[in-house]
């Protein structure tokens, strides 16, 4: 399985383990390394950034031939952290940096400057080729099969779309649970996939036991979008808290939403109390549950170690 991907990352199979928020974690992507692909975390996974220069030297001493690790980094004015953490990464160094909702301009500078690949999200040409343009190693191709904050073209219209236009690798991001997905994805011209939902139900995995079971128990029609985490529409299991609390912005976000001076507040508010919800969610048994996911839980059959994820993924 060797790509433009695995050249690039020198791993032994085209996949990342995709950054997930308050899933993602060292054991992880510990896990990912010694199974032969790349892992990343969010840096907001870290509340301080002590927190997240030890994460990166523990990752650097346990990294292994044929693996790989990075970082995701949301980098607009939402993620008043963003500019730190970048610095911390790029003084401590990663193997690559994955940016997300914002312009990646000054990480690429910053991160090239410092030897590390920067792989951008993208969900649409335009925004592909402005990356590219700004000097993106690769292209994420975020569709509408991805859990979390995803696209609105499926994964054969993206992928087929920006691998003919782009110079650059295009990684195909959502949709896959099994091996069949990622020849699939390699076959519309990805050079890899990011994998994310899949490894939600590990046993290496940061989350409850309520989660991780949840992911088994649901399927792909149980996957629905909601305005209510961080204002932008977000994937998630639709249980029955969910279905309570419906998956529309309130009324008064509305109309809050079409101020443009105060749009910028109300977002950085929705924001901080669906992450606070989503942290809930993730790290206590409560009724009150928020479980991002995507469709490829569907493939999810029982909570794993990481080793035997990627065993399935590959074989």
């Amino acid at each position: 399985m060797q790509t433009k991907l695995t050249q690039l990352l020198n791993i032994t199979y085209p996949i990342i383990q995709a950054p997930m928020f308050l899933v993602s974690n060292t054991a992880m992507v510990i896990e990912a390394m010694k199974g032969g692909i790349a892992g990343c975390i969010p840096a907001l996974n870290y509340r301080t950034l002590d927190d997240l220069r030890a994460a990166i030297k523990e990752l650097k001493a346990d990294k292994v031939e044929g693996g790989s690790f990075g970082f995701n980094l949301i980098v607009n004015k939402s993620n008043v952290k963003y500019k730190e953490q970048l610095r911390v990464l790029c003084e401590e160094g990663c193997d690559f940096i994955i940016t997300s909702l914002g312009s990646p301009e000054e990480t690429i500078r910053q991160a090239h400057a410092a030897g590390i690949k920067v792989f951008c999200d993208v969900t649409d040409l335009h925004f592909a080729k402005k990356v590219e343009g700004l000097g993106a190693d690769a292209a994420i191709a975020v569709n509408n099969e991805a859990g979390g904050h995803r696209g609105e073209l499926s994964p054969q219209e993206l992928t087929s779309q920006l691998s003919k236009a782009l110079s650059i690798p295009v990684i195909s991001a959502g949709g896959v649970g099994c091996k069949e997905d990622i020849d699939k994805m390699l076959s519309y011209g990805a050079e890899g996939v990011s994998v994310g939902s899949p490894f939600i139900a590990s046993i290496e995995a940061g989350v409850t036991q309520e989660y991780k079971q949840a992911c088994v128990d649901y399927g792909a029609d149980d996957i629905v979008m909601t305005q209510r985490i961080s204002g932008t529409p977000c994937t998630v299991i639709n249980t029955p808290y969910v279905q309570k609390i419906g998956t529309k912005e309130t009324w008064l976000e509305s109309v809050l939403n079409k101020n443009k001076k105060l749009k910028k507040w109300v977002k950085m508010i929705r924001f901080s109390i669906g992450m606070n919800a989503t942290t809930i969610a993730a790290t206590q048994a409560t009724y009150k549950t928020v479980w991002v996911a995507g469709p490829s839980i569907e493939h999810t059959k029982e909570i794993l170690p990481v080793k035997d994820i990627i065993r399935n993924l590959t074989h």
